[in-house]
């Protein structure tokens, strides 16, 4: 029989959380089951603490109340938070057509959805402020850091609605963030970095030169990693509406050596520039990427 631990554990995965529709819903599931999972090791060494505690008084707001605390003890504790830090974190989420494309339940856009929505989570809870950028040739959508909690409904909402469409172009909107954020924070890219290599990181080591830290998030599908179609296909370019028609096992072996020699390429370039990159994949955990954000902030302070 499976325990309540176990049971938040699920929603780490994306094809469980799929089949839920509100992404308030969905962030808080995902995060509570990577809490879950911190207490287990080799993760017990992280502390994701929200809040103090102290004693509810009357007149006190019951919105602060904490029902689990509560649960365990028979007795109100409100949650008391510490003073903000001064740590601001931009979500830079690529809605491009390709981002569109998915070989089952998910689509690299849903799943960069759900991880952005869960970190946002996450570090509004411990007190950072957020910010959320949409783009796809250019920017759509920026809603500058925040750090109220209420804000989070706001920077979900627009994740919700968000679509992918258009041609990809990452180096523009990188340029034009890193001329825009003057104070030093935290930027996490979520894209399938579908572009040309130097152009991303150009701009990738433009926030760094500003003395940013970043993160990248490159999120493929498994079928545009290992290109594992079995039979005879018509491929559809979701920027363009370019059809090529191919038989997969012809093209299968060079394809794999071209998409790891990109992938390469990324990884050591982000490496030599101190970048982080972490490959993700469509039907995979979120635990990984969200333990790398963990890392990262240990790192830089808070």
């Amino acid at each position: 029989m499976a325990t309540a631990a176990e049971d938040y554990r699920h929603f780490l995965q994306p094809a469980t959380v799929s089949k839920l529709a509100n992404l308030d819903l969905i962030a808080r599931l995902v995060v509570e089951g990577f809490i879950t999972g911190l207490h287990r090791s080799p993760y017990h060494g992280f502390s994701v603490e929200f809040a103090e505690h102290r004693p509810y008084n009357p007149g006190d707001d019951i919105r602060h109340i904490d029902w689990k605390v509560y649960a365990k003890t028979h007795r109100f504790y409100r949650k008391e938070y510490q003073e903000e830090t001064n740590l601001k974190a931009w979500l830079l989420v690529d809605a491009s057509g390709s981002m569109g494309f998915s070989s089952h339940a998910v689509s690299k856009l849903a799943y960069a959805t759900w991880l952005s929505a869960s970190l946002a989570y996450l570090m509004m809870h411990q007190r950072d402020a957020v910010g959320l950028v949409t783009f796809d040739e250019k920017i759509r959508r920026y809603l500058p850091p925040r750090s109220v909690f209420s804000y989070l409904n706001v920077l979900l909402q627009e994740l919700h609605k968000t679509e992918s469409a258009a041609q990809t172009r990452i180096a523009p909107t990188l340029h034009q963030m890193a001329e825009r954020i003057h104070r030093r924070g935290l930027i996490m890219l979520f894209s399938d970095l579908l572009d040309d290599p130097q152009e991303i990181l150009s701009g990738l080591k433009h926030f760094r030169h500003n003395h940013h830290e970043v993160i990248v998030f490159h999120i493929l599908d498994p079928y545009e990693r290992h290109f594992d179609f079995k039979q005879d296909a018509i491929f559809v370019d979701l920027e363009t509406g370019e059809k090529l028609a191919t038989q997969p096992w012809q093209v299968r072996g060079e394809y794999r050596q071209m998409v790891a020699g990109h992938i390469e390429t990324l990884k050591r370039q982000c490496r030599e520039n101190r970048i982080d990159y972490v490959l993700m994949d469509t039907s995979e955990s979120f635990e990984r990427a969200l333990l790398q954000y963990l890392v990262k902030r240990k790192r830089i302070g808070g």
